[in-house]
């Protein structure tokens, strides 16, 4: 499984790596939704995005948009972020989002959402 962490914060990205790659899952990162786009477009197919909501450049929701509208339908797509409101949630589902993860999360609450994604086992 290979997976795109998407994320301003190099903490987040080292962080979330680390967890995945315990798992087996190889990965690569992005500081801003349209470097995520970028690496998108490459030539490796992605079964994983991690998204956070507040970066520069372009954010995760206008990056989940343009991925969904570009026909994108894979990869599964995890919001990762500090918006905790309800309408946070609503328009990233919306948007096309698979899971909604609040920061902070600690490595049981990822294999959780991983586990409801259908991509490990619990």
């Amino acid at each position: 499984m290979r997976a795109l962490i998407v994320d301003d914060s190099r903490f987040v990205r080292g962080f979330l790596r680390r967890l995945l790659e315990e798992r087996g899952v190889e990965c690569d990162e992005a500081a801003d939704g349209q470097a995520g786009i970028d690496r998108l477009h490459g030539d490796f197919p992605f079964d994983l995005v991690l998204l956070d909501w507040n970066m520069p450049v372009m954010n995760g929701l206008d990056m989940l948009t343009q991925l969904r509208a570009e026909g994108y339908s894979s990869p599964k797509v995890l919001m990762v972020t500090t918006e905790a409101e309800n309408d946070f949630i609503l328009r990233a589902l919306e948007a096309g989002a698979d899971e909604y993860l609040m920061k902070p999360f600690d490595d049981e609450a990822l294999s959780e959402k991983l586990a409801m994604l259908g991509l490990v086992e619990v």
